[in-house]
């Protein structure tokens, strides 16, 4: 038996009353999860001192948590709807304190490797569902401002990790990075307790278990193999086989939910001009974008010479300009204004100036890198809500968790193909321009190791200085064509 969507009923007035306080622990939960994905990045020397850790290891440790997360995502939405978006926030809460508290007591890198898998189950099942809670209790242009406050709250996260990270390892030993995570969620469950109503969406139908197994696996093998693809080689037998799995599993899942009475997710979506031109946006936007603030840290840290924490935080004004332009509502208000393709071409055209602002300043100087940050800042501050309202606004309100389950993945598969390919464009760019007798240097620091005087390792650094011009350009590039094309596909969906 199919199932049956119920309306969702309108906020009580207990709900309207702490509705802001209700995003306030949404946003907390989220920015804790997604400061998970960053965070550990200065914790590398640490790791392989303490524990004993070797490359693999390490990034197993770091990637552990994302692909776990990235591959429950749809399930995870589809779950918070069927079985309640509180039920979900709650025991997506503890899943991911639980991850915490074993890394923090982790001895071995396996012990770490698990619990970091552990979290990315939490993960899945907060980023889903704080979004559609925060869908179910606000409603009409309150909607709209606190979806903008979620977005920039996932900005903030993605940014401070490296600061916070190196701040807490400068005081206290490495386990603190996670056990700080404990009493964050502590304070998370007796909030959601208190305050957050619940909402499903009223099904009689079975659960999709094939489904869930289906998508599982196919996205973590194809993420898997994004994000392998550069240390392990395009063309190694892992990650090829990873890649075609993963694309035969998703392909096998997608005639499997036609076919199923009750499916996970309604394939029938994608068929809405709405919804799937704003899918498409969410992955070109966030291909260029992350990988663009990828190579920006690079930049930081290599030719400009700061720290993985100080580039953390000289990075700090890009967040913090979305979180302001969000939490003061000027960038709701803009939107409503201009419209959400507009909205869209224009602030990933000012995140693409930015950028460009950024790439080419001189490195004697922070605030020309400022205004770039700000730059990117705003025009961030204006696309990301209005794509994520493009996703959900052509889904019923009782379909938001797999709304947001369906951004979140396409979110994670863009950002991991821009990290991929415009790495890729970097180190290809890199090998170029390096001199003959380097030529076999697999990376910046392995060039520079190997350079035998001052001036063979002053043409090193400018290789590398222009290699990241050229990923940094053709991430501008990528962004501006993405919103480009994003804005065009939500326009004529508007007119049909």
């Amino acid at each position: 038996m199919s199932a049956v969507a119920a309306p969702v009923a309108p906020a009580g007035p207990a709900v309207l009353r702490h509705r802001w306080w209700i995003l306030a622990v949404l946003c907390l939960a989220q920015v804790t999860v997604v400061l998970d994905n960053t965070v550990l990045t200065v914790a590398v020397p640490v790791l392989t001192t303490e524990l004993g850790a070797s490359t693999s290891d390490v990034q197993w440790i770091i990637n552990a948590y994302a692909l776990v997360l990235s591959g429950l995502l749809i399930s995870a939405g589809s779950a918070a709807d069927r079985y309640g978006r509180r039920r979900m926030l709650l025991i997506g809460l503890v899943l991911f304190g639980a991850g915490s508290l074993a890394a923090g007591l982790a001895t071995t890198t396996a012990q770490l490797i698990a619990a970091r898998a552990g979290m990315g189950v939490g993960g899945a099942l907060l980023v889903t569902a704080t979004l559609a809670v925060a869908v179910q209790v606000f409603e009409g242009p309150a909607r709209q401002r606190a979806i903008g406050v979620w977005a920039a709250t996932s900005a903030l996260g993605f940014a401070v990790g490296p600061p916070v990270g190196g701040t807490i390892l400068a005081h206290l030993p490495w386990q603190a990075i996670f056990l700080v995570n404990v009493p964050v969620v502590l304070v998370c469950l007796v909030a959601v307790r208190l305050l957050v109503p619940e909402s499903r969406k009223a099904a009689t139908g079975r659960l999709d278990v094939l489904g869930v197994l289906l998508s599982t696996a196919g996205l973590t093998g194809v993420v898997w193999a994004i994000t392998a693809g550069p240390e392990e080689g395009w063309t190694a037998p892992a990650v090829l086989a990873a890649a075609a799995a993963g694309a035969v599993l998703l392909g096998a899942f997608v005639a499997w939910e036609h076919r199923v009475a009750d499916p996970m997710l309604d394939m029938g979506l994608f068929r809405d001009p709405r919804f799937a031109g704003a899918v498409s946006g969410v992955v070109l936007i966030t291909f260029g974008a992350t990988g663009a603030l990828f190579l920006l840290t690079l930049q930081l840290q290599f030719v400009r010479g700061y720290p993985a924490w100080e580039a953390g935080l000289r990075m700090a004004p890009f967040a913090l300009s979305i979180v302001a332009l969000n939490l003061t509502g000027v960038a709701a208000a803009l939107i409503r204004r201009m419209g959400r393709p507009a909205a869209v071409a224009v602030g990933m055209a000012l995140l693409a100036v930015g950028l460009l602002v950024v790439t080419y300043t001189p490195r004697d100087g922070y605030p020309a890198l400022l205004g770039g940050l700000l730059l990117m800042g705003a025009g961030c501050a204006l696309a990301n809500p209005a794509i994520v309202e493009a996703v959900l606004s052509a889904l019923p309100p009782e379909r938001a968790g797999a709304g947001a389950g369906v951004d979140g993945t396409m979110t994670e598969v863009g950002g991991s193909l821009g990290v991929a390919v415009l790495g890729a464009v970097l180190n290809a760019r890199f090998a170029a321009l390096l001199p003959a007798a380097l030529a076999g240097a697999g990376s910046f620091p392995a060039a520079l190791a190997a350079a035998g005087s001052e001036r063979d390792r002053a043409v090193v650094r400018d290789a590398f200085r222009v290699a990241l011009e050229t990923g940094q350009t053709a991430g501008a590039a990528a962004v501006l064509a993405g919103g480009l094309v994003t804005a065009y596909l939500l326009h004529r969906a508007r007119h049909r």
